[in-house]
């Protein structure tokens, strides 16, 4: 079925996600989980081998019609119930024994969610591959620049010095952590989906479990305590997940965004053909890539707050609720994933500029260091009044166009405790860094560890 609105896809999700949750993949998962029952059933004796042997054959997204199974799906509720009728219609074409053994002792919302849970664990694998890849991109910036010279900022103004490294191993270490919780969450999604009617599999005369238990290993998913048909925490935490993953991605593009204004122009995303510019200003080089990641994080908490609202369903099988998830949860992954992939991109290739960094480190004429002056000062008359002292100092430098520390130096009160050699030494940026190099040196032994 051809996609109407398409024209953006390219640019806000992945091709490999989209591959995952295209139609057809949709398709061939609840496929998979109807092969998988009837080989179960099978090996459990409920069903004869060859019924099942005949059934897997049927099993093909290519043998069945994508709209008019969307035409019917708009009938019945779901798709899974033209589906089941399609394809037990194809088994009967070569063996009608075999047909009535299509789909023994399931309901659609197992097919459905087992089928999800089978894209799920692509999905989840594409994030972990790419996330390895951007901490690995963001430990080499932080080894590289540890020693780069930067201002911090805080509330957008200037604040103290930094390094650049700084940055990405702050980046590095969100990053961790969003793949550590992606790690614990494939424990608990990657579960099948088998109750039956209402959770029960009483249609199977007693040998439910059995077969609960060869499905879950023909389809290498855990087997939960229980069906979890109206129990739907585990697809709202991957969506909650996905949602904390574009936020920490969100966070890399403010941060890269912001350098690469016009007036800082410290950092950049990589240059290509046709990359960046604008329709009327052929000098532009605009920050597309993070564009495309902010709007992400942007849209990805609404989608998951929808996957949080529908968690509260009816009884044994939701009303709307469950509904609700279809759409929303592929529609996550793939803007999760076409954040991931911009971002990678971004890092992988990132280029900055020492040289403007510097020279915006210096643009204030020493009021970066004005808390180091304080600080210094603090130590022979207290900490208020030297602040106080150091604030009067500071606007003086600005009003007169000087450097703090020549300001400092020319104040008899000052002088008494400091003298031009000391305040030399105080205003020099690598000297105020704090434990910049040694949280660096953490989260890079950290990730080791991991």
């Amino acid at each position: 079925m051809t996609n109407p609105t398409q024209l953006y896809d390219s640019l806000f999700n992945s091709q490999v996600m989209s591959e995952i949750f295209s139609d057809r993949a949709t398709l061939q998962g609840m496929l998979d989980f109807e092969a998988a029952l009837a080989l179960a059933e099978a090996c459990t004796s409920v069903i004869p081998q060859k019924h099942a042997d005949a059934i897997l054959e049927k099993c093909r997204a290519e043998l069945f019609d994508v709209h008019a199974l969307s035409k019917a799906a708009a009938l019945a509720g779901n798709v899974a119930i033209p589906l089941v009728k399609a394809l037990t219609a194809a088994v009967a074409k070569d063996d009608e024994n075999a047909a009535r053994h299509v789909h023994w002792g399931a309901t659609s919302q197992d097919v459905i969610d087992t089928g999800l849970v089978l894209q799920l664990r692509q999905a989840l694998d594409f994030f972990e591959v790419r996330l390895l890849r951007l901490a690995q991109a963001c430990a080499d910036h932080a080894h590289q620049h540890r020693h780069v010279m930067m201002v911090g900022r805080t509330w957008l103004q200037h604040a103290t010095p930094i390094t650049f490294g700084l940055k990405p191993a702050a980046w590095l270490s969100a990053i961790e952590r969003q793949r550590a919780r992606l790690a614990a969450c494939r424990q608990r999604v990657l579960v099948l989906q088998f109750g039956g009617a209402s959770g029960t599999l009483a249609s199977l005369n007693g040998r439910g479990l059995d077969v609960a238990n060869e499905l879950a290993k023909q389809l290498k998913l855990d087997l939960p305590d229980m069906p979890w048909h109206t129990q739907r925490d585990n697809f709202a935490e991957v969506a909650s997940l996905l949602s904390l993953l574009t936020g920490t991605l969100g966070k890399i593009a403010t941060d890269i965004s912001l350098m690469m204004q016009t007036e800082i122009g410290e950092a950049f995303e990589p240059t290509a053909e046709a990359r960046g510019g604008s329709s009327t200003m052929p000098h532009k080089r605009n920050p597309v890539s993070c564009a495309v990641v902010l709007a992400a994080a942007a849209r990805v908490p609404g989608l998951a707050s929808t996957m949080n609202a529908a968690m509260a369903q009816e009884h044994e099988r939701g009303v709307g609720g469950w509904q609700a998830e279809w759409q929303t949860l592929p529609q996550i992954c793939q803007l999760a994933a076409g954040a991931l992939e911009h971002t990678l991109h971004m890092v992988e290739g990132l280029e900055i500029d020492p040289v403007r960094m510097r020279a915006n480190l210096e643009m204030t004429k020493g009021l970066v260091l004005a808390e180091a002056a304080s600080m210094a000062l603090a130590v022979y008359i207290g900490r208020e009044k030297a602040h106080l002292m150091i604030e009067q100092a500071s606007q003086r430098a600005i009003t007169e166009k000087r450097h703090l520390r020549d300001v400092l130096a020319s104040d008899a009160q000052v002088a008494v405790h400091m003298d031009n050699a000391s305040l030399n030494k105080l205003f020099e940026p690598q000297n105020y860094l704090g434990m910049a190099e040694q949280f660096i040196d953490r989260v890079l032994a950290a990730r080791k560890l991991n």
